[in-house]
């Protein structure tokens, strides 16, 4: 399948963001919290993705959350526990660029947890995530997926081009080899937490351009009605001529004697 042109993307792309728009003003109108979780292959395109959903929303409702390496005192918590600081409030969007399902990842694949820490979380976490449905918050999954070879040439474009080389860690060169390492502990969490109040859906993120297209569809199509008109604002015209900046209102510094 040919990549989509420039234009054709963001000409199917702007609707749905306008769409997104509408679901922006109806959960400050209703008070209702959505969160969505993006997991799935490294290079596979969470940012990218969440990127076109959080462009044009108002940062103050929609926070990405990207936690780093747990800190000792939070290895130290409950696992759950340094997720639920960051869930979104009445009238919020929370876009989780990974999760807690680290835990079934790469700590799992990488020896990070143990086996009996891992199997602890599979059993949790759906009940984590029935507690978080039924508390009222809109819950969504996304698994973006990429084939190996398509992984492998994005971790050549990290690696060789400069304004990309903080995507590739030590971590992601560690799991290049890790491929199918992955997909079994991809399955086995599938498996465990895929759930009727809270299941995964599966995107195709080899074209990183229709996977954000899909992904985004998906999402609106899974929405309650959010038709809440946009409030009118009164704009009227200015009683007199427009002013131009000025940049002349500092006074003068002394002059400069180095030391």
């Amino acid at each position: 399948m040919k990549p989509l042109k420039r234009r054709a993307y963001e000409s199917a792309l702007e609707p749905m963001q306008i769409e997104l728009a509408a679901v922006a003003r109806w959960l400050q109108h209703s008070g209702r919290r959505l969160l969505v979780l993006f997991e799935g292959r490294d290079t596979a395109g969470k940012g990218g993705a969440i990127e076109s959903i959080a462009a044009h929303l108002n940062p103050r409702q929609c926070r990405v959350v990207a936690l780093p390496k747990p800190s000792d005192r939070e290895a130290g918590q409950w696992y759950f526990q340094r997720y639920v600081a960051h869930l979104p409030s009445a009238g919020e969007i929370a876009l989780f660029d990974r999760s807690w399902y680290n835990r079934a990842g790469v700590e799992s694949v990488m020896g990070y947890a143990t086996p009996q820490q891992v199997s602890a979380f599979l059993t949790q976490a759906p009940a984590f995530e029935q507690q978080l449905v039924d508390d009222g918050i809109l819950l969504f999954k996304y698994w973006l997926g990429c084939d190996q070879a398509q992984q492998e040439a994005r971790f050549a474009e990290r690696l060789h081009d400069p304004l990309k080389r903080w995507k590739l860690s030590p971590v992601d060169v560690a799991a290049r080899t890790r491929y199918d390492d992955y997909t079994a502990a991809r399955d086995v969490m599938l498996r465990a937490t895929h759930t009727a109040h809270a299941p995964w859906t599966l995107v195709d993120f080899n074209d990183q351009q229709r996977g954000r297209l899909t992904l985004l569809r998906d999402l609106l199509d899974r929405l309650p009605d959010t038709a809440v008109d946009a409030p009118g604002i009164r704009f009227p015209a200015l009683k007199r001529k427009p002013r131009p900046e000025r940049y002349d209102v500092l006074p003068p510094l002394p002059p400069f004697v180095p030391d």
